[in-house]
């Protein structure tokens, strides 16, 4: 039943065209939330963006028109920037699932799980155990600049450094001459007998590679022709290595990457299952938290939403705990996970509730701090990572 006290959520989702599937696991979590959430306040309205920025600004609008206080979604990037002028003329807030920060800003935010905070995440548990020298191993695109740019930050923030960037074509599954340069060996070994197997040793004691699938593997397995394994070097990665099964791969052994917390993962996951009679994806979980949201933000002063929005102590999903900056960036609860023959566990896990404001994730490198830079000119590296 609607009281005047419903609170009404237009929800923004692709389901039809192109990305008509991920719309469409978004929307069944988000019914399942809506189950889980008992509030007969909180109103779904559905409208379907049509997986185009023109079908964006039309939900965008009849959304508005019909009296929602929140527009949640739209998903791709495009979308978000056809929606975000419409929505800020009406002063109604968007929390969108995009993770292209540069659609964000006051009033559009995202629940999207960011590079950044990954990167922050993997590094700094990298510099607690001890390491200091990063290489990455990066594909030649907008992903790979964002990776570096990323990395170089959070890096400089723990107090080590990035001695070297490697860059390859995005399509390549030959690895064999980037890898064989990113692994030249510096220096005398200083070890009991003076010298290592090849008499030298590396000059990075951890490596990056944001990559997945068939990619990541033939990567990997060319670190391992070059006898680099682990411990000597910790290999890691970002939550796109969830999407590979890496627990056969011999250089991997003891890997370790960032994922969202997986505390309510089995329940959402059973539950899901049972509705739809399908596994969810991992985008999906977002269209439960951002309901979750929504039920909360619905209970408090609907009069000024962003400040609800951005409360510092956060929210809970089945993502764990989460919390949105007022700037449209968020912070999530992050386990890192290791892998291992029998299967990835958590070796590190996320924190349960935010008990400081967060800090930011600091300043890059100067000019004179520049890493080895292969596959790439350094002049086009620099224009790219430090002048976008």
């Amino acid at each position: 039943m609607v009281t005047p006290e419903s609170f009404r959520v237009g929800v923004l989702l692709p389901l039809s065209g192109e990305a008509a599937a991920a719309g469409q696991g978004l929307k069944n979590a988000a019914m399942l939330a809506l189950e889980d959430m008992g509030n007969q306040n909180l109103i779904l309205q559905f409208y379907d963006t049509k997986s185009s920025p023109e079908g964006a600004r039309i939900a965008a609008e009849n959304a508005i028109n019909q009296g929602v206080k929140l527009i949640v979604g739209p998903l791709m990037s495009t979308e978000v920037e056809a929606v975000s002028p419409i929505s800020k003329r009406s002063n109604v807030p968007v929390v969108a699932f995009s993770t292209n920060e540069k659609v964000l800003q006051p009033q559009v935010y995202t629940l999207g799980l960011l590079v950044g905070e990954q990167i922050e995440r993997i590094i700094s548990y990298a510099t607690m155990q001890g390491r200091g020298r990063f290489a990455l191993l990066l594909p030649d695109n907008s992903t790979g600049i964002v990776v570096a740019r990323e990395t170089m930050k959070a890096v400089n923030k723990n107090g080590g450094r990035v001695v070297k960037i490697a860059f390859y074509p995005p399509e390549t599954n030959d690895f064999s001459s980037i890898v064989k340069s990113l692994t030249n060996y510096s220096g005398v070994a200083e070890n009991e007998t003076g010298e290592s197997k090849h008499g030298r040793r590396l000059d990075f004691d951890a490596v990056l590679i944001p990559e997945t699938g068939s990619r990541l593997k033939s990567a990997t397995a060319m670190f391992g022709y070059y006898d680099v394994f682990s411990p000597d070097v910790m290999f890691l990665g970002t939550s796109v290595w969830e999407n590979t099964k890496l627990n056969k791969e011999t250089t991997l052994n003891k890997a370790v990457y960032p994922t969202l917390s997986r505390n309510y993962s089995a329940y959402f996951n059973k539950k899901y299952h049972s509705l739809y009679g399908v596994y969810p994806n991992a985008l999906s979980a977002f269209g439960y938290d951002a309901v979750a949201l929504a039920s909360s933000l619905s209970k408090k002063n609907t009069s000024n939403l962003d400040a609800a929005i951005t409360s510092a102590d956060g929210f809970s999903g089945i993502n764990g705990t989460f919390r949105i900056f007022a700037n449209g960036k968020n912070q999530h609860s992050i386990d890192v996970m290791q892998i291992t023959p029998k299967g990835d566990i958590v070796i590190d896990a996320a924190q349960r509730s935010f008990v400081l404001p967060a800090t930011d994730v600091g300043q890059m490198m100067s000019f004179s701090d520049m890493p080895i830079i292969l596959g790439k000119s350094v002049e086009e590296f620099r224009t790219q990572v430090f002048e976008e």
